[in-house]
């Protein structure tokens, strides 16, 4: 049944708070009042629920959780007489189908908001369990006292006091048995008879001590030694019996000492209280909390249990955990839908579970596509090793989704040492960083954690997290390399490379930070700052230039794979250079060979847009992109630079004369297209030399000058750049 359906008309009336509440009251009382012994009409129980809905409702949205408000609700409902079993199932399910959705603020995940009302059943039903045992206790004391009151009279007034004794005895709610100090059974009245399967002669003429059952506390017995010796009056204990069936029968069991008039030890009075179905309730709603309930493999919170039990074993212990992720799930999911998803985990699940057999090995999913294995032992390196084989061995064999068999593969990170040295968090997130970096390595395989490689992670994870605030503080300046004219050696412009002053790590290149920000997304911002500096920076040279002969000077940006996608790449350029009056034709925005490989019109577009405005496009790293050079007759470009790779040949003189005629070639193929030639990596004078004999148009490296600030970049332009 839907909601929907359940709540009848009233579901579809205005989104009031109160109104919500009320309908939830009103699906509440509708539920349970038909198993409630209660004198109130419908309407008056539904008002006495009120209340308690409205704390369920406050107890969902309260920080922190407070699990004692919803135990004071279940024992509310005892105290209201809604003692039948169903009572307390039928509130559960009302609860859980209906809470969050009457009662749910709304500023919480749907995850988030489930998690607490799963929380708030399991508060419920403990407080009414322990309530319906209150009262269940205080009625056998009642019966108990009345019982040794009725024994006591009996013996003086005979027939009379039998008959109120036989009364109270038989017609008796609990089970109630006497005994001897022998421990043998006299006397056991109907009730206890049938908890015990209802055959009388089974139960009476039986010894005390018959019933011993392989879950009792030694405690219990001990107290029994002690009632039977007269050292103690009574004892209370929670007690699994056998029935005649072989069954469990568990109660809360009281054991009395009945003395004689002269106060010698005489009897013992049992009183029993069946908790069979409230023990398997509590057990159920333990097993939920802590199974997944798609695959019934152990979940995270039963998984930190034992992670947590293994790191705090003693001295030799060890713990191998693996971590895996599933590669290539989400293109699963995208392409067959989240049904077939969840086929495939299910599957997954089971047979990681016949992977994890031996003692002291368990499999677990942590959530979506990740799982994880632990072991324990002496040689968990070499367990560890050997499970994550199996795992990948048992994945590797297709499974059948939607009539296709599909491929499964994973990628594991495993830790593995000896127990007390580390925490289960950082267990957990060293298994997470080796994961991926199995994954990085092509997947299918499984890595051994590295606290290098964890280190350098953790470093990465901390520069990701810190580069929007890095942004908004104002960390990031750029400094500018000079690309000088290698006909007459003056400086024809800069490129303009961002640098991040960081508090902890001091200046960090861009190679660094730059892969961090495409991966976030965060380039974008940073381009366009970075943009507008260098801009800004251009347009000060220019203002710079006078009767001196001093020509202004271009400016170099680079651009990211990311923002040649962005499509405000066009407007944000041309709203750039309009605010500080730079002319198109001084900006060259420099984009990588890679980024270009098998780009169609969409992408082509923008750059088109921007060279027609004046702006130069440059092809960064020329010859290291694989592209087919026909592709440069329909690229938007006008300069190519080629990779510094090709000038390592040309240390010494003569040059390589290979890596001449590679360069020779290709300065002549851009040339035959009209485009410039600039050179990157310069670092000696016989590279520049030769650079400038085969017709290279600009360079730049350190034989001229290293990145630096702006000013620097305006007094080698008045030199000479040689």
């Amino acid at each position: 049944m839907t909601p929907s359906q359940a709540a009848g008309p009233e579901a579809g009336g205005p989104d009031d708070p109160e109104d919500r509440l009320s309908r939830f009251a009103t699906i509440w009382s509708r539920a349970i009042f038909p198993v409630t012994a209660t004198s109130l009409t419908r309407p008056e129980f539904e008002e006495h629920l009120l209340p308690l809905a409205r704390q369920l409702s406050e107890s969902l949205d309260t920080r922190p959780f407070d699990a004692a408000v919803a135990q004071r609700v279940g024992g509310a409902l005892v105290d209201a007489h809604c003692t039948d079993p169903d009572a307390l199932s039928r509130t559960l399910g009302v609860i859980d189908a209906y809470l969050v959705l009457y009662c749910g603020s709304g500023r919480e995940s749907a995850e988030d908001s489930r998690a607490r009302c799963a929380k708030l059943q399991h508060a419920l039903a403990a407080g009414y369990a322990l309530a319906l045992r209150e009262r269940t206790l205080a009625e056998q004391e009642a019966i108990a006292r009345s019982a040794l009151a009725a024994r006591s009279v009996a013996m003086e007034a005979l027939h009379a006091t039998e008959t109120r004794f036989r009364a109270v005895f038989e017609d008796a709610a609990i089970g109630i048995g006497i005994a001897d100090l022998d421990g043998n059974v006299l006397e056991v009245n109907d009730t206890l008879t049938r908890m015990f399967g209802g055959l009388e002669h089974h139960v009476r003429g039986r010894r005390v001590n018959e019933w011993a059952h392989p879950e009792d506390r030694p405690l219990t017995w001990n107290m029994y030694d002690e009632l039977v010796r007269g050292e103690r009056e009574h004892y209370r204990v929670e007690k699994p019996f056998y029935r005649n069936d072989g069954t469990v029968l568990w109660t809360n069991l009281t054991v009395s000492l009945l003395r004689d008039a002269d106060g010698v030890p005489q009897y013992q009075l049992a009183l029993m209280e069946d908790t069979t179905e409230r023990r398997l309730l509590n057990l159920r709603l333990r097993y939920e909390a802590t199974h997944d309930a798609l695959t019934g493999l152990p979940n995270r919170t039963l998984f930190f249990e034992r992670l947590e039990k293994a790191l705090a074993a003693g001295e030799g212990a060890r713990f191998g955990l693996c971590y895996l992720d599933l590669d290539g799930f989400k293109a699963i999911n995208d392409s067959l839908g989240h049904s077939a998803g969840d086929r495939l985990l299910v599957e997954v699940a089971d047979r990681l579970q016949s992977c994890a057999t031996a003692p002291g090995e368990m499999v677990a999913r942590l959530g979506g596509d990740e799982f994880v294995a632990l072991t324990t032992g002496r040689e968990t390196e070499r367990e560890a090793s050997e499970l994550a084989a199996r795992i990948l061995a048992a994945l590797a064999a297709p499974i059948t989704l939607e009539g296709r068999e599909i491929m499964v593969r994973g990628s594991i990170g495993i830790v593995e040492g000896p127990a007390g040295e580390r925490t289960s968090a950082e267990v957990l997130r060293s298994a997470d960083i080796t994961m991926y970096r199995a994954k990085s390595a092509g997947g299918n395989r499984f890595e051994f954690s590295d606290a290098e490689a964890d280190a350098r992670a953790i470093t990465r994870h901390g520069l990701t997290t810190a580069l929007p605030a890095a942004l908004e503080r104002g960390e990031f300046f750029i400094e500018y390399q000079p690309l000088v004219h290698l006909g007459d050696g003056r400086v024809h412009g800069a490129e303009a490379l961002v640098r991040w002053s960081h508090p902890q790590h001091g200046v960090l290149g861009p190679d660094h930070f730059i892969p961090l920000a495409e991966h976030t997304g965060l380039i974008v911002p940073l381009g366009r700052w970075v943009l507008q500096e260098a801009v800004r920076q251009a347009r000060s040279w220019h203002e710079q230039a006078g009767p001196d002969g001093f020509a202004p000077l271009r400016i170099n940006v680079n651009l990211s794979p990311t923002q040649l996608h962005h499509p405000g790449l066009v407007a944000d350029t041309v709203d750039v250079l309009e605010r500080s009056g730079l002319p198109p034709g001084a900006l060259c925005l420099e984009v990588t060979e890679s980024g270009l490989i098998g780009a169609d019109e969409d992408l082509l577009k923008p750059l088109r847009q921007l060279a027609e405005m004046g702006v130069d496009i440059a092809l960064d790293d020329f010859g290291t992109g694989y592209s087919n050079l026909a592709n440069l007759r329909r690229l938007p470009v006008s300069v190519l630079k080629l990779d510094r790779s090709f000038t390592q040949g040309m240390q010494q003189h003569p040059a390589d004369p290979f890596d001449r005629k590679i360069v020779e070639g290709i300065v002549s193929l851009a040339h035959s297209l009209e485009l410039a030639v600039t050179v990157e990596g310069v670092e000696t004078g016989v590279q520049a030399e030769q650079l400038r004999e085969l017709g290279c148009d600009t360079a730049q490296g350190w034989y001229y000058a290293r990145p630096g600030p702006p000013d620097r970049l305006h007094r080698l332009s008045l030199a000479d750049a040689v």
